[in-house]
């Protein structure tokens, strides 16, 4: 049994989208309080001074504490200590760092602008910007919400078909026990108006962003929508809540002709409670002897790589994962030995086989299902954690079949990083698999034939919003199931292609329906998590 050796007990200010942890630029409490300053940083070009020279002298320092109790480090400084110490740090542990164009810090009145300079602007093959999950975050902010697990809501997702005029926006999918479904909303609900705005075609994105996206708990907004499959529409009033999400919806099993065929709609790695889900998921499934297997990460952004490496480990069994690597953690070339921001000898994330403490029964052993493939749904936003999965498993030769679209090419992660009141998150290490690969940065393909990279078997199939998650008449699953059965697509499919991801849907900009913090949500919920559970055997 794979067991983990070692703990990194981390802050919960640092335990949401790719963490070990590393807050507050790697200052702790053992350092030393920065020396008053005496005078201000000079710029030299192609020299980088340690980043710990400009640590936590910030322009405006914090008192008081952080979400944990702890004193915030700030001492009095300015936003070009700031500057100078966002420009060490990049260098230091950008994976890029070498593609970044070096600037003058004093030329930038604030970090956050100057932070949007330090990253590559350089593009894949597909013609895509190579970096699109350079972003930052209010500290308090993110720490709220990497504590909680839960933010403000509804519990619908919204899929916005068409952000701009003429706009189409529907639910995607609701919480159970949220304030969406209790007002009676399900996938395929269309939103029409938004506290008298048009959504199609209005003009007021601030209100529609505020109706759709609220950004705290008890407001009341109202909605004229259309039921899917009706002519009709009626006109509610839903107030946001705090809402936690259920990882694991409409597990089921199917009985057909060429086997038993498991399914089950999970929607993010990003919670602790997901381990718990899964295993008592994978126990169903095991017990009624499934044969096949389907995933549905349509709409799984990523979250902890250890819960996405115990499903891959559930699936395919100890006998193909011994000793096998789920994924090799890369940095740039300055650090082929050493995590930069542990100290640690680098080490890969093995297929874990056992449970951590967060589930029922700490230290036991996974549930397996030994499968020789697995079925995969996927869409644009089947992102990091979830693409791991589909790596990780190939890198041992369990067959995955790729149903859906184009995922959306994110084998990076980061730590994210508090100085001064602002957490940055920037690419630092890439993720390989046991075979060594690990550049799917335009997406995993489905295609009519596999190249072992990624260009993976499969069909192209649209999203269906035309039928609820878990029915076996839904396209995407309608597909995996035809699949099964026969050995290939539909023919309503068959003659689709795929093509690589050449834009990301996280791209800010003004003529958009999101806002800039719906964005910043959006870079949350699509990430990988490196974090090892205290305990976890």
């Amino acid at each position: 049994m794979t067991k983990i050796s070692k703990s990194i007990k981390l802050s919960t200010a640092c335990l949401a989208v790719l963490l070990v942890s590393s807050c507050g630029g790697g200052s702790d409490g053992g350092t030393t309080d920065p020396d008053p300053i005496s005078e201000a940083p000079t710029w030299t070009a192609g020299v980088f001074e340690d980043e710990s020279n400009f640590v936590n002298r910030c322009e405006n320092p914090r008192t008081g504490t952080d979400i944990d109790g702890n004193p915030w480090p700030d001492e009095q400084g300015s936003y070009l200590y700031e500057n100078h110490w966002l420009r060490s740090w990049s260098n230091n542990t950008y994976l890029w760092y070498d593609e970044i164009q070096d600037q003058n810090p004093a030329n930038f009145a604030l970090p956050t602008t100057y932070f949007e300079e330090l990253k590559t602007f350089e593009t894949t093959s597909s013609g895509a910007n190579k970096d699109n999950f350079h972003f930052y975050q209010d500290t308090s902010e993110y720490q709220q919400r990497a504590s909680t697990g839960a933010s403000s809501g509804y519990g619908a997702r919204f899929f916005l078909i068409n952000p701009a005029p003429p706009r189409k926006v529907l639910v995607a999918y609701t919480e159970p026990n949220s304030p969406a479904t209790n007002a009676g909303l399900t996938r395929g609900a269309e939103i029409l108006e938004i506290d008298g705005v048009d959504v199609v075609n209005g003009s007021d994105t601030d209100t529609l962003n505020a109706g759709l996206f609220p950004a705290s708990d008890g407001e009341t907004h109202e909605f004229v929508v259309r039921d899917l499959g009706s002519s009709t529409t009626r006109t509610i009033n839903i107030t946001s809540t705090t809402v936690t999400v259920d990882p694991v919806q409409n597990e089921t099993v199917f009985n057909t002709a060429t086997g038993d065929v498991g399914y089950m709609q999970f929607n993010t790695f990003g919670t602790r409670i997901a381990e718990q889900d899964l295993i008592d998921a994978f126990v169903d499934f095991s017990n009624q002897g499934i044969q096949d297997l389907v995933v549905d990460l349509r709409y799984n952004g990523g979250g902890y790589l250890f819960i996405s490496s115990q499903m891959a480990y559930m699936v395919a069994g100890s006998a193909k994962t011994s000793g096998r690597v789920y994924e090799e953690t890369v940095w740039n070339d300055q650090h082929p030995n050493v995590n930069p921001v542990t100290g640690e000898t680098l080490e890969p994330t093995p297929f874990y086989s056992s449970t951590s403490s967060e589930a029922t029964a700490p230290g036991g052993t996974l549930p397996t299902l030994n499968l020789n493939r697995v079925f995969v749904l996927s869409t644009g936003g089947t992102c990091s954690a979830s693409e791991a999965f589909i790596n990780g498993l190939r890198g041992i030769d369990v067959e995955v079949i790729l149903i859906g679209d184009t995922t959306c090419g994110k084998p990076y992660g980061f730590y994210p990083t508090d100085n001064c009141g602002t957490t940055y998150f920037t690419i630092q290490f890439r993720g390989e698999n046991d075979k060594g690969f690990g550049q799917y940065a335009d997406g995993f393909v489905p295609s009519s034939s596999d190249n072992g990279l990624d260009f993976v078997q499969g069909c192209v199939v649209a999203d269906d919003f035309g039928h609820l998650l878990g029915d076996p008449d839904e396209a995407m699953l309608a597909a995996a199931l035809e699949y099964q059965a026969n050995g290939a697509c539909p023919a309503t499919v068959s003659n689709k292609v795929a093509q690589p991801r050449s834009a990301k849907p996280y791209i800010s900009d003004d003529s958009l329906l999101k806002s800039k913090r719906v964005q910043r949500e959006l870079f949350l919920d699509n990430n990988r998590i490196l974090h090892i559970p205290e305990e976890l055997h």
